[in-house]
């Protein structure tokens, strides 16, 4: 194999590769050896006919395709690697010669790592989050913890309220005409989820039970549903059930069965100590992501567009497994929602380039400060991620590669310059 780099404008390059002739002529070999089952020739048993028979009935090229791809997974890697450049894009290949007996010859298009001009990285001035925990705080926890203690209550009488748990039937019109998915029977509705149309579920506060009432409301203008977006349509709603949430009274008695206490005062003092934990918690990511957030600002660094869009396909495919684990198809979920695969990644590629920037930044500011992490800070962090396994800190350190290792090793190097940054940074 023999290999020519081309740099090229904005942090492009292009690798030019050579693969010997004998190596695409033995893939093409392979190809038909996997291939030549499919195929049933006059004169043969099937799978029998030599290659030369099929290269004359189907043309020289019918297993170009297969030999190309299998010699370009093998070159590929060694000629990134061989090329000593920071490569951070999937390659965008074209093959440039292809015919048996010849040398294969391809080139492929890859992003390379922009280098990164620091700007004021060092006394940065950002506004102090403050951890500050309020009485209304501690009245918000107490609140949603009798909500979750509290106990459902027919209301056969009463007029419906916020938060009031309906069940409900209902028929939509549009132009006086039903449309589909606009009815529904023996529904559960929450009063103010807002899981219905904006405006819906207000119009139902007041009403009682046994009631039929006209909701009209009009669709979002970017709704999923193109055929409903923005037109007004009138629901006919029957109130069939209303259930309230009655709430325990706020007593030690409360505070004895819903903690490890004995009295209310007690109660709302651990309440708000893990409330300022939290709270202190959340400041100090705030100020890392403030800090960072300047820092980067003031760099400056050209990042060549498919950085980014493999950047936005690695998030894609990250939120397609999260879907996943929640027993969610992302084809279903894109039916569902009107999205598309380009809208998907259209909407990743701000964070995808901001992630790019955040890295390439904090990475610049390990090589200037000459940040290094020690080996006993390497077996520390190791040592932490077996626990949360539940296995020994030696025998995960075993398990894994030297490229993982230094993966975590520069993991360390980034947050060390994180907490430089933060540490000499103008908190006001």
């Amino acid at each position: 194999m023999s290999l020519q780099v081309e740099k090229l404008e904005k942090n492009m390059a292009k690798l030019t590769i050579e693969v010997p002739a004998e190596e695409f002529d033995a893939a093409i070999k392979n190809a038909y050896n996997k291939n030549k089952n499919k195929f049933s020739i006059p004169g043969f048993r099937k799978g029998k006919a030599p290659l030369a028979m099929l290269e004359k009935m189907y043309g020289a090229g019918i297993f170009y395709e297969d030999a190309a791809n299998e010699v370009i997974d093998a070159s590929y890697p060694k000629a990134a690697e061989e090329s000593k450049e920071e490569i951070v894009s999937t390659p965008e290949i074209k093959v440039t010669q292809i015919e048996k007996g010849k040398a294969f010859i391809y080139e492929a298009t890859v992003a390379l790592k922009p280098e990164v001009t620091l700007g004021e990285y060092k006394g940065v001035e950002v506004k102090k989050a403050e951890a500050v925990v309020t009485d209304e705080d501690v009245e918000n926890e107490l609140t949603a913890a009798r909500k979750k203690n509290g106990r459902l209550i027919d209301v056969e009488d009463g007029a419906i309220e916020d938060g009031d748990n309906t069940i409900i039937d209902f028929t939509g019109y549009i132009d006086d005409k039903t449309f589909d998915g606009g009815a529904g029977t023996d529904y559960p509705l929450v009063i103010g989820s807002h899981s219905f149309i904006e405006g819906f579920e207000d119009q139902l506060i007041g009403k009682k039970k046994g009631e039929t009432c006209d909701v009209n409301v009009t669709f979002p203008a970017e709704y999923h549903a193109d055929e409903l977006a923005g037109k007004p349509a009138k629901f006919v709603v029957t109130i069939k059930e209303v259930k309230r949430n009655e709430l325990p009274e706020l007593n030690d008695e409360f505070a004895s069965e819903v903690s490890d206490f004995d009295t209310l005062d007690e109660y709302k003092a651990d309440i708000r100590k893990k409330l300022q934990e939290k709270k202190e918690q959340d400041a100090k990511v705030e100020n890392e992501n403030n800090v960072i957030e300047k820092v980067v600002e003031n760099a400056q660094m050209e990042l060549p567009q498919p950085m980014v869009d493999t950047q936005a396909r690695e998030m894609v495919e990250n939120y397609a497994r999260r879907l996943q684990s929640q027993g969610l198809n992302i084809n279903d979920y894109m039916k569902y929602t009107g999205m598309t695969p380009e809208k998907l990644m259209e909407q990743m590629r701000p964070e995808a380039e901001k992630r790019i920037k955040t890295r390439l930044v904090l990475e610049k500011v390990v090589e200037v400060e000459n940040v290094e992490v020690s080996d006993e800070k390497l077996d520390e962090q190791i040592n932490e991620i077996a626990a949360s396994y539940k296995l020994e800190g030696a025998k995960l350190k075993e398990m894994m590669g030297e490229r993982e290792k230094e993966q975590i090793r520069e993991d360390l190097k980034v947050q060390a310059a994180i907490d430089l940054l933060v540490e000499q940074a103008k908190l006001a």
